[in-house]
């Protein structure tokens, strides 16, 4: 599944409510470096499986799909390029999904009424498709990457002349034979340049890393068009001779830094507009007003934001703290968890959601902001 793909389905299931049997939702990490890291997603697993059956939380079929997935994820009999892996199961809604992706996160186990999505959410805002490009004088690797990993890739060759030691090229003058060849390497930097711009707007790339040596990334440089320029987020080493993978990894360890400081600067800016009374607001009470009339075009939330809230079962209004009753219609509410229910309304509205780890500014107004699709 592409990540544009993925990210239609994450609105799909922000939407979804069981009325049958609840979702069981699951997160691992399946990014390990010894076996005592393997064995503990193993032990993750066989306790919450205990735990749910043990309560009788989910249906049984549900936990052994779960079960046998998992158990596939932790033996690494499929997906063995995944760091992490989302599985959401309710059998009498016919839901039975599994996402590989390139992202670690914390092993998680919720049981509910709805697909436990805040953390799927804030993987994809992190991982927008970028495009990795390795290149030196005589070939280059398009590499398209996305929050499911590598998703395409592709070799380009130049047809540099050899140099031989008798006959054809060294009869030629050593100026006439390097000035040969220098036309060839701009050709080849030309349609590679051509190539980058054509997978730019295929795949959506919001990025581009260069895996080169200083010197021919400056070349390449100079041969793209400036709109695609302006999306290169750096450089990083890359030999010819790297695997896709390795390549990928050092391009994705940039490009979350890249992301990392971009979230920020959204923040600052977002709280910025909010302070001036323009297409934002900041903190807990106004953010819920926002989403409760859909204007929410991009929430930013920090993940450790958790506060007890409550949902109209008629017209779905959401509401601060614990209340029996609706203020807009009268109607019966039940309880929620409020950062889960403002992501999942704005992903169903149609809008983002970023999630940050720790952001100061952002904790003074209560973990949470909003940027609106029109004036507050």
């Amino acid at each position: 599944m592409s990540a544009v793909d993925l990210r239609t389905r994450l609105r799909e299931l922000a939407r979804f409510e069981s009325a049958g049997s609840p979702v069981v939702s699951v997160y691992l990490n399946t990014e390990w470096v010894d076996e005592h890291q393997r064995e503990r997603a193993r032990i993750f697993v066989k306790n919450a499986l205990a735990e749910a059956r043990g309560r009788r939380w989910a249906d049984g079929d549900d936990l052994d799909w779960i079960e046998r997935q998992g158990k596939t994820l932790v033996e690494r009999a499929a997906f063995e390029g995944a760091n992490g892996a989302v599985l959401f199961a309710c059998g009498s809604a016919n839901l039975r999904e599994l996402f590989p992706l390139r992202v670690a996160f914390d092993d998680t186990f919720v049981v509910d009424a709805r697909p436990y999505v805040r953390p799927l959410a804030g993987i994809l805002d992190d991982t927008p498709p970028s495009l990795v490009v390795f290149v030196d004088g005589a070939s280059a690797r398009l590499i398209a990457l996305d929050a499911t990993g590598v998703s395409d890739e592709t070799v380009l060759q130049a047809e540099v002349p050899a140099r031989h030691k008798t006959g054809g090229w060294a009869a030629l003058a050593e100026s006439r034979y390097q000035r040969h060849l220098l036309e060839h390497r701009e050709q080849h930097f030309e349609a590679v340049a051509a190539a980058i711009s054509a997978w730019t707007d295929r795949y959506d790339a919001h990025h581009v890393v260069l895996a080169a040596e200083p010197r021919a990334a400056a070349v390449l440089r100079k041969h793209l068009p400036d709109a695609v320029a302006a999306r290169i987020a750096g450089v990083v080493a890359g030999a010819r001779h790297e695997s896709v993978s390795v390549i990928a990894e050092r391009a994705a360890g940039l490009l979350a830094r890249v992301e990392r400081q971009a979230g920020v600067r959204n923040v600052n800016e977002a709280l910025a507009e909010a302070a001036e009374g323009g297409t934002a607001v900041a903190g807990v009470t106004a953010t819920v007003g926002a989403v409760n009339r859909n204007a929410v075009r991009h929430l930013y939330v920090l993940t450790t934001f958790r506060e007890p809230g409550a949902v109209c079962q008629d017209c779905g209004a959401l509401q601060r703290g614990v209340h029996f009753t609706c203020p807009f219609c009268g109607r019966g509410t039940r309880t929620t968890e409020l950062g889960e229910a403002l992501v999942e309304r704005v992903l169903a509205s149609g809008g983002d959601v970023t999630t940050l780890e720790s952001h100061r500014p952002l904790a003074g107004h209560g973990g949470i902001v909003a940027r609106l699709r029109y004036a507050a």
